[in-house]
């Protein structure tokens, strides 16, 4: 009996649900359809120029940095102890041409050396009294040498020996081996001494006086401060623009542009950033102090191309293509590019009085409607204008 009613209640609930779809999809039908009106087409408003080839003048500006003309090591060319000379051994210590910049320890070399002067005067002495007998016209000038003579200072040069039997009488009596010992070991003393070999700055001090260092040890690196250059990496394809030679503007702060000259170009590219060095005498200038290590703009001047455009490089996608405007219409055209600044480059490619787009679109495709803005309403044609402009 329960069975009974339980299946007299589920087909109850399909007959229900089953009527209640059927009348909802009538009413449905039964509802008027809206009416709809035409495509309503929507136009972009495009930001586009007038093509009209000119001469047009375009620069190059660039960043660089002040180097010095002269980056040298200081290098111990013999051992010992540093020590102390007319300046100070320190990082940021300048200093001028052919002052004492350090000594190493020579006091034994020093003694040394005079007691082999002190050697050869005795022997000098000893062929005097024959050089007055045996070669009278030699006499007085080897007398004269003997007299300049001082421990404490260098050798004179040596009198001169044409004569063959004085040449053999010298070597014979040991004057000649003795005298150029004597100037050989001169020279290893002044090795000693560190005398700067132009105006400059300390930028590195790697051993400091006390230190003792071998042959050949670095003791500082510096700088010469009276020539500076500036590097500027340029894009290599803008390099081919800059002459050496060239005139340029050099911006330096509050003392407003300085001027310099290109003197050389690299020979090659930088392999990571694949720009090319351009090298900038800066001019000097009263209160216009250039530092070694400090970035300034430089103004390359610009030149003149003719028959070209120059529009932003946004609007150049697929490395040569811009959108143009024809009927209404966006239409993709392929251009020349004739040299890529920073921001913007130049072109042709183009027929004179076609409509480009200024800017970069997103999401667009060709034949989308647009509307220009600002658009060109002169009665005269791009020809007719450039036409005007030559005759004024």
């Amino acid at each position: 009996m329960n069975w009974r009613k339980i299946t007299f209640v589920v087909i109850a609930l399909i007959v229900l649900l089953g009527g209640s779809a059927a009348l909802s999809r009538l009413f449905i039908s039964m509802k008027p359809e809206p009416k709809q009106g035409p495509p309503v087409e929507v136009k972009r408003y495009v930001s586009a120029e007038q093509v009209v080839y000119q001469d047009v003048l375009s620069g190059v500006t660039a960043q660089g940095r002040v180097i010095s003309g002269n980056d040298v090591l200081l290098v111990a060319e013999a051992a010992g102890k540093i020590e102390a000379g007319s300046v100070s051994l320190k990082k940021g210590t300048s200093f001028k041409k052919g002052q004492h910049l350090a000594s190493i320890y020579k006091d034994e070399m020093e003694l040394a050396l005079k007691s082999k002067k002190s050697v050869f005067l005795k022997s000098l002495t000893n062929i005097l009294p024959d050089l007055k007998i045996d070669f009278p016209d030699s006499y007085q000038a080897f007398l004269d040498f003997f007299n300049q003579i001082d421990l404490n200072v260098q050798f004179p040069e040596l009198p001169k020996y044409d004569n063959e039997k004085l040449k053999i009488f010298l070597a014979s009596q040991g004057i000649l081996n003795d005298y150029y010992s004597i100037r050989q070991d001169e020279k290893r003393l002044e090795r000693h001494s560190m005398h700067a070999p132009f105006d400059g700055t300390f930028t590195q001090v790697m051993q400091e006086v006390g230190a003792y260092v071998n042959t050949g040890g670095q003791i500082a690196k510096m700088i010469r401060t009276d020539m500076l250059e500036l590097e500027v990496p340029v894009e290599n394809e803008f390099s081919k623009w800059i002459k050496l030679g060239d005139r340029v503007n050099v911006i330096k702060g509050q003392h407003g542009n300085l001027h310099g000259t290109v003197i050389r170009k690299a020979a090659f590219v930088d392999q990571n950033s694949q720009s090319r060095s351009v090298f900038i005498k800066v001019d000097p200038q009263a209160g216009a102090e250039l530092l070694a290590g400090e970035y300034l703009s430089v103004e390359f001047p610009g030149y003149l191309i003719e028959d070209a455009m120059e529009i932003p490089r946004s609007a150049v996608f697929n490395t040569n293509t811009v959108f143009t405007v024809v009927n209404g219409y966006l239409q993709k055209q392929q251009i020349n590019i004739i040299k890529v600044n920073t921001s913007s480059l130049i072109f042709d490619g183009l027929e004179e009085g076609t409509y480009v787009v200024q800017e970069a679109l997103i999401n667009v495709k060709e034949r989308t409607p647009v509307e220009i803005l600002d658009a060109q309403t002169s009665g005269n044609t791009p020809k007719e204008k450039k036409d005007d402009e030559k005759g004024s």
